[in-house]
């Protein structure tokens, strides 16, 4: 029923308009303003507004109007994410079409993102994300710290679609670009503080101005904080909480108009409780005389954001994120530019993670590593002011991730009743240097015709050493050993990655396109082989994906109406799959693999709509709906041919949901003394969603629907904004990721959202 309406709504809001508003003439208006993601707002709720505000990407290296770019991209200025209240990057949840992005697994800092059903869930270092994350044009490797609080942001791009001959990092799924405000040579800025349930305390500044003609800087900071939304019923202690402060500062040198440099360094420290979930199935615990014992049965009803943990209050998550980067942008003559993207970066994070989320000591881990990174790249731009623009680009990173581990799990085992206390030590070092050369022209070869090719070459090579560690105690079962395993290994690989795409302007207000892409993502090595056997076979193969992509782009001559469709085919090879081993055959002992397989083709159809309309001067209406058929082709699990009961646990495809959808309306009345209140809400919905490779019941989330509102009220002057708003306005309990290692102790742990939330702000600019 629910999708029936969501349809429903969407389909009568556009249908109504749409045939009127495109037949108007639009061979003698001028080209659009830039164009705006279908999710935009107006930029300003204090003024009146007479049709859609637009935004410029740079989904090409170069600004653009969004609506002239052949790619599936969407976009969000500032206040867009405001309307969203999307404070931290999650937020994006449900606003574009095919994206999954949620708070990752056990961790307060980590992203789980999936576009178009790709991505990669796991937090190991051994894994590579499936869709890259750049801010400011530089890339972020790790998934850990990516969940960022947006506090100064210009702007976000979200591409759907492999990417790689425009883009630092190949990667599979897409890309997520956070542009972040440059310094302005007018001294301008702001402050706003932030307050809401669950004891939620949040405070935002932002300064910037310049000393004379040729320097100017900026600064810009957050405190965000909360009580968190879990609570262990028998301590009192609260989970699933934020403590982050953030700092981020630039500046620029611009003695001419050919020449500008931009030093930014950016600060985050988060130091929060654990985050836990629940488990969805029983926890079981081996019994090496009496067999499996039921430790905890599996929960009953639904979930109420009670739970326990074997940790103590002083074992929580902190996690430190730093980085410097200079970019340089010469005009070498009308029609060269040489851009220079120099970075380096610390990650740092001592996180302990109750993988069970139960008082018994199952799966609970340390992690601690120590990430650094350095990066550049170089781009050579070519325009030639007419029909040929052109970019070629010189790519290097070189990452090293040194990490120790601890695996506690002194209820896993008993001996007649008797526990046997386990701990397994992990330490591991991976060095990652990845070096690409790529280009990509674009050619009107004749008018309103413009075909586009790129293509890339990239070596990745890594050399991973780890050492593990097993204590027992105080005895050893029967038939195991304490003991120490080492392994060491070099591997690369290479690609090559080309693109290619086919525009059409039928005229200023409709562009039509055509492309295929490929994109690519190394393989690695299993940071999980416990074994001399799986240390044998502890390489996994890159993956690669060929996405084949039909898009239209509309917007009519008033402005007042825009929409984008996008259909697509991917076929995804040799998908990169972390499993859970069965029990050995005939013995009541877990094996403890977790075998990384490439065991899978895929096939991926979708088509995506997102569209916006504006009716008066302050109605504006925008939805989003994707529909997704993922599946296999293939899953090649050693598993299954040896147990074909359990063929049924490659019948979906995680992080795929048929269908995704968003609906939102925002009102705005505009008073003569110039102040104005706005007000908007949403629903958004999305389909039956696996939150693992495993298929298994208690982690999936069936379909559901989101409901948020807000308010805004500008002032007169235009210095004041004062916010309120509500997210998961019914409080609905919702999974949003899952957390599978059933071959110990059955684990099968489930992470919710938000319950119902609320909050009010206020912010002074100048």
């Amino acid at each position: 029923m629910q999708r029936r309406l969501l349809c429903l709504a969407i389909a009568c809001a556009f249908g109504a308009s749409a045939n009127a508003t495109f037949a108007a003439d639009d061979a003698a208006s001028p080209d659009p303003a830039p164009a705006q993601d279908a999710n935009a707002s107006p930029a300003t709720h204090g003024k009146a507004v007479t049709e859609l505000e637009s935004i410029n990407v740079t989904a090409r290296r170069r600004s653009e109007n969004i609506e002239k770019v052949p790619v599936a991209v969407s976009a969000f200025s500032e206040e867009d994410l405001k309307d969203l209240q999307a404070t931290n990057l999650d937020g994006l949840q449900g606003a574009v079409p095919g994206l999954n992005i949620v708070q990752g697994r056990g961790s307060s800092s980590s992203a789980n993102v999936f576009i178009r059903g790709i991505g990669q869930p796991d937090a190991l270092q051994t894994f590579d994300p499936g869709v890259g994350l750049y801010v400011d044009d530089v890339y972020y490797s790790r998934i850990q710290g990516a969940l960022m609080s947006l506090f100064d942001v210009d702007h976000v791009e979200v591409l759907r679609g492999p990417q790689g001959t425009l883009y630092g990092k190949n990667s599979t799924g897409g890309a997520i670009k956070v542009v972040t405000k440059d310094p302005s040579p007018v001294t301008t800025g702001s402050a706003e503080l932030t307050f809401g349930n669950y004891g939620r305390a949040e405070g935002r500044f932002y300064l910037a101005g310049g000393f004379n003609d040729m320097w100017s800087a900026s600064i810009a900071g957050a405190i965000t904080g909360n009580d968190g939304y879990v609570k262990d019923v028998v301590t009192g202690n609260r989970y699933n909480d934020d403590d982050t402060k953030a700092l981020r500062a630039k500046l620029q040198f611009k003695p001419n108009e050919n020449f500008k440099a931009t030093l930014a360094l950016d600060y985050t420290h988060q130091d929060t409780a654990l985050t836990l979930g629940e488990p969805t199935a029983p926890l079981v615990q081996t019994d090496f005389v009496k067999g499996a014992v039921i430790l905890l049965p599996q929960q009953a009803g639904e979930y109420d954001f009670h739970t326990r943990t074997s940790f103590s209050p002083d074992k929580g998550q902190q996690l430190t994120h730093k980085g410097v980067s200079l970019s340089m942008d010469w005009k070498l003559s009308d029609a060269w530019t040489l851009k220079s993207i120099s970075a380096y970066r610390w990650l740092t994070s001592d996180s302990y993670i109750d993988i069970d989320a139960s008082q018994f000591q199952l799966g609970d881990v340390l992690v601690d590593f120590n990430q650094k990174q350095a990066s550049q790249e170089l781009q050579l731009q070519y325009d030639n002011g007419s029909n040929l623009q052109a970019v070629y680009g010189l790519y290097w990173l070189h990452e090293t991730v040194p990490s120790h581990q601890e695996a506690y799990a002194d209820d896993l085992f008993a001996l007649n009743g008797a526990p046997i206390g386990f701990l397994r030590t992990i330490d591991d070092d991976q060095a990652t240097t990845s070096t690409a050369a790529f280009a990509h022209v674009n050619w009107e070869f004749a008018p309103t015709w413009t075909l586009s090719g790129g293509l890339r070459w990239t070596h990745d090579s890594k050399d991973y050493d780890r050492s593990t560690s097993i204590f027992w105690t105080p005895q050893i079962p029967p038939g195991l050993v304490n003991g120490t395993l080492p392994f060491s290994g070099s591997q690369s690989w290479s690609a090559w990655t080309p693109s290619i795409s086919l525009q059409k302007q039928f005229s200023d207000q409709v562009m039509g396109y055509v492309s295929a892409n490929r994109g690519y993502k190394a393989g690695g090595f299993n940071g999980r082989a416990n074994s001399a056997a799986e240390a044998a076979h502890a390489v996994f193969d890159p993956e690669t994906v060929w996405t084949y992509e039909a898009g239209i782009k509309m917007r009519s001559a008033d402005s007042r109406l825009q929409a984008n469709v996008a259909a697509f085919h991917s076929d995804y090879k040799n998908f990169q799959a972390r499993v859970s081993e069965v029990l050995n055959p005939g013995s009541p002992t877990p094996t403890f693999a977790f075998p990384v397989l490439n065991a899978a083709k895929l096939k991926m159809d979708g088509i995506e709509f997102e569209g916006a309309a504006l009716f008066g001067k302050g109605t504006q209406l925008s939805a989003q709906i994707a529909y997704l058929d993922a599946r296999y082709a293939e899953f090649n699990d050693p598993r299954v041919q040896l147990n074909p009961a359990l063929a049924s646990l490659h019948d979906h495809v995680p992080f795929s949901p048929k269908l995704t959808a968003r609906i939102a309306l925002t009102q705005t009345f505009n008073f003569g003394s110039g102040a104005a209140l706005s007000i908007g809400g949403d629903v958004s919905y999305r389909d039956d969603t696996w939150l693992s490779v495993d298929n298994r019941p208690g982690l999936m989330q069936p379909s559901y629907a989101l409901v948020g509102l807000f308010g805004v009220f500008d002032s007169a002057d235009g210095h004041w904004q004062f916010r309120a708003g509500v997210r998961n306005l019914t409080d609905k309990v919702y999974k949003t990721d899952g957390q599978e290692f059933s071959s110990v102790g059955n684990i099968q742990t489930a992470y919710f959202g938000w319950p119902r939330n609320y909050y009010v702000s206020a912010r002074y600019s100048f």
